[in-house]
């Protein structure tokens, strides 16, 4: 379930986002670190900074500068895990406590196990039959609430063919670290059969 291993476009985003994160909070640190150090070896070669230039520049300029350069990059990942009006394949999935049902335009449901055609967009319609429950599959894409009396929607997009895992991911009471489930992608072409076959070991 590692978000570090991205099998869709809006994950490998989101991966990126956080390896820019990283790298630039590591950066944020060496300096930080070469400033303490230099002040201690060195103790009058920073005594003729004025405290305003500290307080403006470090304390607010530089924070401001790296936050929206930040905001600047993260935003268009975000853009990118939200629906759209084009026709893309739509299937539900409805959390409680604690499991979870998944619907589909041809009609039956499966539980546990959402399948969709890898390679094609698809947009999750996700609701809750109880309690704030969160709906996520980190190999493609970042996290979702499911409110109740509420549907948000969120796409999904596997680019090969696997079973990829997911998780709710806001504590829902003493089932919640049971409440996984499975995201199973087929091959475009054959899945409606596989569908079908699903359903109908189902008894639908």
């Amino acid at each position: 379930m590692s978000t570090l291993e991205p099998a869709g476009p809006a994950a490998r985003e989101i991966a990126l986002v956080w390896w820019v994160m990283l790298i630039g909070s590591g950066v944020v640190l060496a300096l930080v670190c070469g400033l303490f150090l230099y002040a201690f070896k060195n103790r009058t070669g920073l005594a003729g900074v004025p405290e305003r230039v500290w307080l403006i520049g470090g304390g607010l300029a530089f924070p401001i500068v790296v936050l929206i350069a930040l905001l600047a990059w993260a935003l268009p990942s975000g853009q990118s895990m939200l629906p759209r009006d084009d026709g893309a394949f739509r299937v539900e999935a409805e959390a409680f406590q604690w499991g979870w049902r998944f619907g589909y335009p041809e009609g039956g449901e499966t539980l546990t196990v959402l399948h969709i055609p890898a390679g094609e967009p698809v947009d999750v319609a996700i609701t809750t039959a109880d309690v704030i429950h969160a709906f996520w599959v980190p190999q493609l894409a970042g996290k979702i609430d499911a409110i109740p009396g509420q549907t948000n929607v969120l796409r999904l997009f596997a680019e090969e063919p696997g079973l990829y895992r997911g998780q709710c991911a806001e504590f829902c009471g003493i089932g919640h670290a049971g409440m996984d489930f499975a995201v199973q992608a087929h091959e475009a072409d054959d899945y409606e059969a596989a569908l079908a076959r699903v359903l109908e070991e189902a008894g639908q």
